[in-house]
């Protein structure tokens, strides 16, 4: 089988960049490569759809490039368009402003040489870079090197000054370029029947109109679309909104290869069609690249991806004339191209146990009473141990003093409550356990089987990342207990599971696997 060539030399009949207004919509961008790469398309199918590809030479002129590497490097830009959306969708998804005409969104996404794996990388909009000197194709006037943030490169130098800020920025040869104008993204989503997404916490968007609840939605294409454009549901804005297009992205694309949408010839042309749709290629990036990317991916799944960001020395760093950018930290970015240069994969692979679950409240600011609910020896000291090894605050004892003391014990124990309180505390949280409305006054008797957490409701986002690190287990409200969660543990315990908070300078890459939605085994 053939692989797809790179674009090394520069093609005679450039394009002209189009006019693009603001629409972010990121995260079709990659879908459009994944999603066409893992279907595993045939070429009439795919020849129909290159015909609708948009064409530009970003390549065009540059010299003094990086040497390739193995495996390919697509350069991915989402521009900020709202161009033929409704004036009806664009009041309804709050759309208005006007457009900069610029990059919303810029990811590196390379494709190992076995095309086993594809590594995503983001690169925030507002990062500080030094923008090459270029020449506007317009008029001719020659513009030196100057400071700039890397999102206003494509304003200024369109396509071929974007790629050669990345690839100066990177070190890594450009083999393709895709850039998407989106405004088909929530008819895409829409196609392959919804995507769903979880979070740990309420999600609430004034800008954007986001509400979703703690748990497990199925996003539909109005959204998508507002999930990955919400910048104001915390405080780490276009940081936070990177991690939540690649988690996205992640369930977008298990979603597509899980459910069968893309073995179906008919389903994949309406899905590939959607995404195509307003997408602009080079030239080299043609039928047979994407039949030969298609074959070799068919396998291809959530496992097979990995998504990193660009490592953040400083978040706000400060450049005259600029205003806050942000600023790379240079050792560990480094490290990151290395490792892509060389085709090596970004992400540890972890067994399903060594995985740590994203949850709200850290494990350091949550305390855990331990007592052994069965007969098993020591069950009570191995729980206690494995709960403190992932940061928990435990204080184990036998559970015949429990009984004497709890009451004496919980109302000792001084804490302050959960703040931003979850609204859902009176039903189940997600698929990590189930829950009880009892008021915990036979939790001292609970049968053995069952490993139940006791909490009081004020302090509930605690008690879902207790349920988070014990899966299966059953949560149970005891109003007046305080901030101690009561675990009793049962003899379906098997293991506790790692958690940990997201925080915005988090680099740590992650596989898609990881960032998906996991759903628990039933319990009888």
């Amino acid at each position: 089988m053939t692989t797809p060539a790179r674009s090394s030399q520069p093609h005679p009949h450039p394009v002209p960049p189009r006019r693009r207004r603001r629409w972010r919509v990121q995260l079709a961008t990659v879908a459009a490569v994944l999603l066409l790469a893992g279907a595993g398309a045939g070429h009439a199918i795919v020849s129909g759809l290159d015909t609708a590809i948009g064409r530009v030479d970003p390549f065009e002129g540059l010299n003094d490039r990086p040497r390739g590497s193995e495996g390919l490097n697509f350069l991915l830009v989402g521009t900020d368009s709202r161009k033929n959306l409704t004036p009806e969708a664009r009041r309804k998804y709050r759309l208005g402003g006007a457009p900069c005409h610029c990059t919303d969104t810029i990811m590196l996404v390379h494709l190992s040489a076995d095309r086993n794996r594809a590594s995503v990388v983001s690169i925030p909009r507002d990062s500080y870079v030094r923008l090459p000197a270029y020449t506007d194709r317009s008029t001719g006037e020659r513009f030196p090197a100057h400071p700039g943030k890397i999102n206003a490169a494509y304003a200024q130098g369109g396509p071929r000054l974007t790629v050669r800020t990345i690839e100066q920025m990177t070190g890594l040869h450009i083999d393709h370029y895709l850039e998407v104008d989106f405004t088909s993204f929530m008819k895409t989503v829409d196609v392959v029947g919804g995507v769903e997404v979880c979070s740990v916490r309420p999600m609430r968007d004034s800008y954007t109109g986001l509400r979703l609840p703690v748990g497990t939605t199925r996003l539909n294409g109005g959204q998508a679309l507002q999930y990955v454009r919400a910048r104001y549901v915390d405080g780490a804005a276009d940081l936070g909104r990177m991690r939540r297009q690649q988690r996205f992205l992640a369930a977008l694309v298990h979603r597509a290869t899980s459910s069968g949408v893309l073995m179906n010839p008919v389903k994949f042309n309406e899905v590939a069609s959607t995404l195509v749709g307003s997408v602009r290629a080079d030239r080299g990036f043609g039928t047979d690249e994407l039949v030969d990317l298609g074959r070799a991916m068919r396998r291809f799944s959530a496992a097979s991806s990995e998504f990193a960001s660009v490592p953040i020395e400083d978040a706000a760093y400060p450049v005259p004339g600029l205003g806050s950018t942000v600023k790379w930290d240079a050792r560990k970015a480094g490290k990151i191209f290395r490792a892509l240069r060389a085709d090596r994969p970004l992400a540890v692979h972890r067994r399903p146990g060594e995985r740590a679950a994203l949850v709200d409240v850290a494990p350091q600011r949550v305390r855990v009473r331990v007592e052994n609910g069965t007969d098993r020896p020591d069950l009570e000291e191995r729980v206690s141990r494995e709960l403190r090894a992932t940061g928990f605050l435990v204080s184990a004892r036998s559970r015949d003093t429990a009984r004497a003391t709890g009451d004496r014990s919980r109302n000792a124990v001084v804490g302050s409550r959960d703040t931003g309180r979850s609204h859902d505390t009176g039903g189940s949280h997600d698929a990590r356990g189930s829950h009880d409305a009892r008021d915990g006054s036979r939790d001292a008797d609970a049968p053995a089987g069952r490993t139940v957490i006791a909490y009081d409701p004020g302090w509930d986002r605690s008690a879902r990342t207790v349920a988070a690190a014990l899966p299966g287990a059953k949560l149970r409200r005891v109003y007046g207990q305080g901030p101690v969660m009561r675990v009793t543990v049962g003899a379906d315990f098997r293991r506790v599971q790692r958690v940990h908070v997201e925080t915005v300078m988090d680099d740590t890459a992650v596989r898609g696997d990881e960032v998906i939605c996991h759903r628990a085994r039933p319990r009888p």
